[in-house]
């Protein structure tokens, strides 16, 4: 499940102009939403031109919709993503800017503020991820071994702040430091007698730890390569991000604790010189020492996007270490590139706990169809449908690609 990801309906496109720079795609042969709807209406819903690269120049992908995801049930959503450019290099990479506000049927309250920038250049990338979240959920408990079946209800106030500079080292190679911030309050069930489910998971829960409380604050040291022209939608190039991320009780941090990030992502046109991507992922958290609270522990779809384990409910499993990969084979549909497809497959495993022993893997895999939202941004609607083991199934939808 992601939050990012539930616009389905009532959408606009819009582009705000400045100075102009040519680009090898011919915009006037592809098609969109926006251009759907002008066929339909037969008149320019606004004015749009087919140059892409220009500075200052905006494309608005949004909505205000409704949508569904395993952990949310139905939920109403207002939905925004900003792509534009800083320069018009030929090299310039795409930034874009990624607002939403949720509210669900289980009473959940979401609020994302998320953005990806690029200075003019590329001398300087500069990474927000700002959320609020009044979150029920269920959860259940520790390790690659626990069943869809048991879990525990809980519910917590979220606030999340994190903020990373990084400054090219050479083209495409980037260092930086950053703040990260993760505090939870009002945490329900924070002892085995306030808990709501399976006592097995409760027994799990409360032997690792819990409070009503946590802060996790710690500084983050970052190094990426990234030579992508485009992070909503890649059409090739490599991605790797390492972070490491170092709290500590002089910063506010309850404990001190350490872990290390490791977010690698390769993209190649398959066939050779077309518009069909292979596109591969893996995604890992290692806890190197210390003990993060519950809340702050890798879990599936509580990545930078929400998108980690197709197939299963956000948080279904949970704990110190996190192994991550996933394949997918994005395709055209329609040649205009109104419509494609794609077929994925992935597998994640969490340490057992208190061993921290990789004994198991939870395989998914599925298929999906995507609808261009935007064309000049690569933006699209991707609604897929996944399983996995135990029975695990569900519609994931998505603004943008899933990574």
């Amino acid at each position: 499940m992601t939050f990012r990801t539930l616009a389905i309906a009532s959408i606009f496109s819009a582009s705000i102009t400045a100075n102009a720079q040519t680009d090898t795609v011919d915009y006037s042969k592809q098609r969109d939403i926006i251009d759907v709807a002008e066929n339909i209406l037969g008149k320019k819903i606004m004015k749009r031109d087919t140059l892409k690269k220009k500075t200052g120049r905006i494309h608005i992908s949004g909505s205000p919709s409704v949508g569904y995801s395993l952990s949310s049930g139905l939920a109403g959503i207002v939905v925004a993503n900003g792509a534009f450019y800083t320069s018009e290099d030929k090299v310039a990479k795409l930034s874009n800017v990624y607002v939403d506000a949720v509210y669900t049927q289980l009473k959940q309250t979401i609020v994302h503020l998320q953005s990806n920038l690029w200075t003019k250049g590329n001398k300087f990338n500069i990474v927000n991820d700002w959320r609020y979240y009044s979150y029920p959920q269920k959860t259940y408990g520790l390790g690659g071994n626990t069943s869809l079946n048991k879990f525990a209800n809980q519910s917590f106030n979220y606030l999340r702040l994190y903020q990373t500079v990084l400054k090219r080292l050479r083209p495409n190679l980037y260092a930086g430091i950053g703040y990260a911030l993760d505090y939870h309050w009002q945490i329900s069930g924070t002892s085995p007698n306030s808990f709501d489910g399976d006592s097995v998971v409760i027994s799990n829960i409360d032997a690792y730890g819990i409070s009503g409380s946590s802060m996790s604050s710690g500084v983050l040291l970052n190094l990426l390569f990234d030579n992508r022209l485009n992070s909503i939608n890649p059409a090739g190039g490599t991605y790797a991000n390492f972070t490491l991320r170092d709290n500590l009780p002089a910063l506010g941090s309850n404990s001190h604790w350490q872990s290390l990030l490791l977010d690698l992502r390769h993209y190649v046109p398959f066939p050779r010189k077309s518009q069909n991507i292979l596109a591969f992922w893996s995604y890992n958290s290692i806890t190197l020492n210390g003990n993060p609270p519950y809340l702050d522990l890798p879990s599936t779809g509580w990545d930078t996007y929400s998108n980690t384990g197709r197939g299963y409910i956000q948080g279904r499993f949970r704990s110190k270490n996190m192994l991550y990969l996933e394949a997918e084979y994005r395709f055209l549909i329609s040649k205009n590139g109104l419509f494609g497809g794609v077929v994925f497959a992935n597998a994640q495993s969490f340490s057992d706990w208190p061993s921290n022993a990789f004994n198991h893997i939870a395989p998914a895999a599925g298929f999906g169809l995507r609808t261009k939202f935007n064309k000049y941004s690569r933006t699209n609607i991707a609604m897929d449908y996944g399983f996995g083991m135990g029975g695990s199934q569900g519609i994931f939808v998505n603004l943008g690609e899933v990574f």
